[in-house]
């Protein structure tokens, strides 16, 4: 996937609310906009809480319907791509942390890293382990995810974004139960993994940008 382009959207929950947004006040750069997002470029998509962050992903990664406008994934609109292309757009184009994680509780850390390995048959038990190390985690990986604390989940989660191939890294406010030593430790990953792969990044945020050389910042 090359580019990503967004055309009047509007998410139906905030409908109401962005009507009555007062003209005076700086407007969103994405709701009621025209925007692009393209491979190999990082982007941050910032605003307070309750402005649509998460749902913005959502929609990015076909788990929402409720809006107005246009989404194009490189020319083809949301609705005319079919179930089976979803599944091929998850697994090879998008990879993503979600701002509730989505972990298998039950399982453990390793579990949940080993279970998408296994979308791609690979053995990924060397870049498991070396990220899990750099991430202070490793001690931690045979413990059940429920049993870990929100931040190790997180650091969890990340890891698991990077095992798999993507054109483009969604992230959802991932850092906000890490450390700045961790946040650090995870950017670097996170930065490594894009250049290899030549991949775009969308981060949302409250407004930090973690010191990520972000190409463009876009208030949501």
């Amino acid at each position: 996937m090359q580019q990503i382009r967004l055309s009047a959207l509007i998410p139906e929950p905030l409908a109401e609310i962005l009507a009555a947004h007062p003209s005076s006040e700086p407007h969103s750069q994405i709701w009621e906009s025209e925007a692009c997002f393209e491979k190999g470029r990082h982007y941050l998509v910032y605003a307070p809480s309750g402005k649509g962050k998460s749902t913005f992903i959502h929609i990015l990664y076909g788990l929402r319907h409720d809006y107005t406008g246009t989404v194009q994934l490189d020319r083809q609109t949301i609705p005319q791509i079919r179930a089976r292309q979803w599944a091929d757009i998850r697994q090879q184009a998008f990879s993503i942390v979600f701002q509730d994680l989505r972990l298998f509780p039950e399982l453990t850390a390793r579990q949940n890293l080993r279970a998408k390995a296994v979308l791609y048959a690979k053995n990924m038990e060397n870049e498991i382990s070396q990220m899990a190390e750099t991430l202070g985690i490793a001690h931690r990986l045979d413990k059940p995810a429920a049993t870990l604390s929100y931040g190790e989940r997180q650091r969890v989660a990340i890891i698991r974004a990077l095992l798999s191939p993507f054109d483009f890294l969604l992230l959802d406010e991932p850092f906000s139960h890490l450390d700045t030593a961790n946040i650090e430790k995870a950017s670097m990953l996170i930065q490594e993994a894009c250049a290899r792969r030549e991949a775009g990044l969308l981060m949302t945020s409250l407004g930090q940008d973690y010191g990520f050389p972000f190409d463009q910042k876009l208030l949501l």
